[in-house]
């Protein structure tokens, strides 16, 4: 299994958002940033201060996707 954060980077375009803000709403540093944008894992305590800077749920900003499905699309 893997993880996409695509529901994160819509989120923050219908908040008229950008990294940057996603930064320091949350509170989160240059280097999560990066590694969200090449869906790489991450704590789940930065997870939970996107959720809270961005009052949603993490089911509104992570997605698990297994790796045969994606080997299909």
């Amino acid at each position: 299994m893997k993880v996409s954060y695509n529901k994160l980077w819509k989120l923050l375009i219908d908040k008229n958002m950008n990294k940057q803000d996603l930064k320091r709403v949350c509170g989160i540093s240059s280097a999560s940033v990066a590694k969200l944008g090449k869906g790489e894992n991450i704590t789940t305590d930065i997870l939970l201060r996107i959720c809270s800077g961005l009052d949603c749920n993490i089911n509104d900003i992570i997605d698990t996707i297994r790796e045969d499905e994606d080997a299909k699309s």
